[in-house]
């Protein structure tokens, strides 16, 4: 049994000046250390198992000398018990720094998310929709919540408002929430079962996304009118005008023909390659040039200090609204993405080509996973009589047999 010092009162302790240790007395092994610069704090003395264990229990006077003692107890409580108080102490802090370490807010975890993901997309509009979607709709929901704190509850409260009216959206945010936390679960933020989950879960709460809403198609030229708004197109001048008359004559996107390069093009070979970077499916697809879109090509002038076929006013290439702006003033609401249905349309009811070589001229990804696993050509050269087809349709509507209905565009 230690021996227990004399009782020193509040105001003796507070008299301790002299560098060292002095037992204050009442609980065995208290005592107050004095420091050579002054400063002082309490330390219990103890035993522990076969160990003898000096434990801290704060500065003086911050903790009093009645506080003091009362911890000194406790301790010896613990090690009566067949307890460490000092590792009881350090395994609790090392749980605390753990918790607060793994606590993180959904906000937060997105932005990781979306550094962590960045590599994987390409398109910067990618990017820049996940962050305005969840800044619009989620963070001033759970933004500022516990990542392991998001449930169910907080899931439908962002979505049900805008299911009905803004489905797609809707549909997209679902998925992009579902990512964030899946990431959160794997970086060992949460570890609940992910409440955006669609399958098994959702998908009983929420009506079908499909089934929600109308699918809205873009505006396209009717196959008959196809040839007079080809006519009027090439009585079109300005850049715009000729990106847009190259998308229609190769049935490709906007965003592919306004980003094209001269480096893309062998105009001997006939062949517009476009690079995988620049595709929607990350596939390099190669363009059959039909006559008729090589001279547009070679009538073009190279810019100096651009690389672009098409490039702005200002320099950079043509904004997404330019070829827009070329339809709006020829006085007709159709829109560029249409033409691509237009084309597809003659494949279907005019011509005898295949579906799939259809589906390849656009650049589809083919639907049916065995036949993608097999397919392993392009069928360019018989893309390239196809596109030669569409291109004579286009210039000599009289020789389809058909009735052209003349279009009602405004003069230039």
């Amino acid at each position: 049994m230690p021996k227990i010092a004399r009782e020193l009162s509040a105001l003796e302790v507070g008299r301790l000046k002299a560098p060292g240790l002095v037992a204050v007395g009442v609980v065995p092994g208290l005592q107050l250390q004095v420091s050579p610069t002054g400063t002082r704090s309490w330390v219990l003395r103890v035993k522990v198992g076969n160990k003898r264990r000096d434990m801290g229990l704060g500065a003086y006077p911050g903790v009093t000398l009645a506080q003091a003692r009362e911890k000194a107890r406790h301790a010896r409580e613990l090690i009566e018990q067949g307890q460490d108080p000092i590792l009881t102490r350090q395994a609790a802090q090392s749980k605390l720094r753990a918790d607060q370490a793994s606590l993180i807010t959904f906000e937060a975890a997105a932005h990781a998310f979306m550094d962590a993901k960045s590599a994987e997309w390409s398109n910067p509009k990618h990017a820049a929709q996940w962050s305005a979607t969840l800044t619009t709709y989620v963070y001033p929901t759970i933004g500022k919540l516990h990542v392991a704190d998001v449930q169910q509850a907080h899931i439908l409260q962002i979505l049900q408002p805008i299911w009905a009216t803004k489905t797609e959206t809707a549909s997209r945010l679902r998925g992009r929430i579902e990512n964030v936390l899946d990431w959160a679960k794997a970086r060992g933020y949460r570890k609940d079962e992910n409440p955006a989950r669609w399958r098994g879960h959702l998908d009983k709460l929420l009506s079908a996304p499909e089934k929600t809403t109308k699918t809205v198609h873009h505006p396209a030229v009717p196959i008959n009118e196809a040839p007079a708004f080809y006519a009027a197109l090439q009585q079109r001048a300005g850049m715009a005008a000729r990106a847009l008359e190259l998308a229609l004559l190769t049935a490709a996107r906007s965003g592919e023909v306004r980003g094209a390069v001269w480096a893309e093009f062998d105009l001997n070979a006939g062949v517009w390659a476009i690079p995988a970077g620049r595709m929607k499916a990350r596939k390099e697809h190669r363009v059959p040039l039909s006559t008729s879109a090589i001279r547009i090509l070679r009538t073009l002038p190279h810019v100096e200090g651009s690389e672009f076929v098409f490039p702005a006013p200002r320099g950079g290439k043509l904004s997404d609204m330019a070829l827009t702006a070329v339809m709006r003033r020829m006085g007709l609401e159709y829109v560029p993405h249409g033409l691509r249905s237009t084309f597809r349309d003659w494949v279907a009811e005019r011509t005898s080509y295949p579906r799939d070589m259809a589906e390849m001229a656009l650049a589809h990804t083919l639907t049916d996973a065995v036949e993608a696993a097999y397919r392993r050509g392009d069928m360019l050269e018989k893309r390239r009589a196809m596109m030669d087809a569409w291109a004579g349709f286009l210039a000599t509507p009289e020789a389809t047999g058909e009735k052209v209905v003349p279009m009602k565009i405004k003069a230039a």
